[in-house]
């Protein structure tokens, strides 16, 4: 394992990036057609970054064959080539996870977001652990995942400066609170991009030091989104939030994935999402 702190020669350099819904037929088989012609819409609309397969929630519900199928789509296509693409890499079993890592690393995409074992509550040893072997395998930019409202299990303050000394850890997606952001910043030497998972709250995490976005909303509102953050990163104060703040809470009124679906015809959600 590569252990170079400060280093950066591994990066992702979008500010933000469209986590994307997996598109699903009626009968909930997965369409990765579909999926891909959404990317292309994105990255049409202005979009240089997408997460696959993470930030919604629903890589959980896809089998492992069901995700090596799409990096393999992904990878055949142009639009590898055209944009960052970000794949999430999760799974309950190390094995499964070193397995997708094993086939992202073969292939044109960018890096992954590695997420943690959901229901299972690893211990923070066998946390890092786990993280060790996909960054044994994978010689591209991973961000780490830390969700504990979905998962249950919260990646320490002393966990998360131990990985950041990989150089290939280039960043976290939702690390914690205020405080908790202040004591890794004072303690994370290197540069280290702080994510915040979609658009609630983000003029707060902004200001108490979060500096990128996994946007959730982008895939509607991809230019709104855009604009809103660099304003807000840029300390613009001329332009009015008020537009895409209205829309923004509208999408996540209720369940965002499926509003997102219905708002702009992406397929049905996975039952009991949708019921």
């Amino acid at each position: 394992i590569n252990i170079i702190e400060g280093e950066e020669n591994i990066m992702l350099t979008q500010k933000f990036h469209v986590a994307v819904p997996t598109v699903f037929y009626d009968n909930e088989e997965l369409n990765i057609i579909g999926t891909i012609n959404h990317i292309e819409h994105l990255y049409n609309k202005g979009v240089k970054s997408v997460l696959v397969c993470g930030t919604t929630g629903e890589q959980h519900s896809l089998k492992v064959d069901e995700k090596i199928a799409l990096i393999k789509a992904i990878n055949n296509s142009q639009i590898v080539n055209s944009m960052e693409i970000i794949f999430g890499v999760a799974a309950i079993r190390q094995k499964d996870a070193e397995e997708l890592a094993e086939v992202i690393e073969a292939t044109n995409i960018s890096g992954i977001m590695l997420g943690y074992p959901p229901y299972i509550l690893p211990s923070q040893k066998e946390a890092i652990e786990y993280t060790k072997s996909i960054i044994n395998i994978v010689n591209k930019p991973i961000i780490l995942y830390n969700n504990p409202d979905r998962t249950g299990f919260d990646l320490s303050i002393e966990s998360i400066i131990t990985l950041s000394k990989y150089n290939n850890i280039i960043g976290i997606k939702d690390p914690g609170n205020e405080d908790k952001l202040a004591i890794l910043k004072e303690n994370i030497k290197k540069k280290l991009y702080y994510y915040a998972g979609g658009e609630l709250n983000l003029e707060s995490k902004l200001m108490s030091g979060y500096n990128r976005l996994s946007s959730i909303a982008g895939n509607v509102y991809p230019k709104e989104v855009n604009e809103w953050l660099l304003s807000i990163l840029n300390k613009n104060n001329d332009i009015d939030h008020k537009n895409i703040t209205d829309k923004i809470n509208n999408l996540y009124n209720g369940n965002i994935i499926y509003n997102i679906k219905n708002e702009i015809s992406l397929g049905i959600t996975r039952k009991p999402l949708g019921n």
